[in-house]
């Protein structure tokens, strides 16, 4: 089974929030989806909804442009690229640090786990 998330719960789980309000800033993934063809929601009863692979992709695109300070150009040059040429090593080096950095957030997910059911 294909589990889905709502656009607030995509821009709540990636801390796209208001800083004054604390309301998704819903606008910013609706802002991605239209530059980035990679986006493409299930739209429902005029309600967007993510599958955990497009929650992958729009993990990276804000890890590039939000972390790495990345154009928007940029981004979609990687997104394009095939990181298993040789003249790409940039955009392989940037992909393996957000692997790296999401295995070290999946990771802690897990030991806190683990330390809630020792309890």
């Amino acid at each position: 089974m294909v589990k889905l998330i709502n656009i607030s719960q995509l821009a709540n789980l990636l801390n796209l929030v208001n800083s004054k309000t604390k309301k998704p800033s819903n606008y910013v993934l609706r802002y991605w989806e239209k530059e980035f063809k990679q986006i493409k929601p299930i739209i429902l009863k005029n309600r967007r909804y993510y599958s955990q692979k497009q929650i992958d992709i729009i993990r990276l695109i804000k890890f590039l442009l939000k972390d790495k300070g990345m154009t928007i150009n940029g981004v979609k040059n990687i997104l394009k690229s095939d990181i298993n040429s040789l003249d790409d090593y940039n955009s392989y080096s940037l992909k393996a640090e957000y692997l790296k950095e999401n295995i070290k957030i999946k990771s802690k997910t897990i030991l806190e786990k683990i330390k809630k059911l020792k309890n």
